[in-house]
């Protein structure tokens, strides 16, 4: 397994148990994308990507993101398809048991990363990479 891909596992490591309080991975400009959902759009930098992240853990409880694959694309960008838990602060609504499916596309450069789209549609994902299933 690559470098590229143990950086991507041990950031899943942390996310997986509801931990995104370190951004050691990240390049100090990191491009953060929002490719689809109800909040598409684009930051640079850590500030950006950090007001991102915490949009989306401030409406939930429990929130984690779980990874199911690891897809090295090349030696530079490493696809993660995964899926969502947590629970609605205001709605109740589960992520786990409405099984939300999306993706990440980290892309490493010198040990650490360098851009992250995320994908809410898992579909787009693959369409857009050229890898439909």
């Amino acid at each position: 397994m690559s470098e590229n891909v143990e950086l991507v596992r041990s950031i899943y490591a942390d996310w997986e148990r509801g931990e995104f309080g370190t951004a050691r991975w990240a390049h100090p400009e990191i491009e953060f994308v929002g490719a689809d959902g109800v909040d598409p759009g684009e930051s640079t930098g850590l500030p950006g990507m950090a007001a991102s992240f915490r949009d989306t853990l401030g409406a939930w409880e429990g929130f984690r993101v779980l990874a199911e694959e690891y897809r090295e694309l090349d030696d530079g960008r490493v696809l993660v398809l995964d899926h969502l838990g947590g629970r609605g602060k205001t709605s109740g609504l589960d992520l786990g048991q409405m099984r939300t499916t999306g993706a990440w596309l980290f892309h490493v450069r010198d040990g650490s990363v360098a851009r992250m789209v995320r994908y809410q549609d898992r579909d787009r994902a693959l369409a857009d990479l050229g890898l439909e299933e």
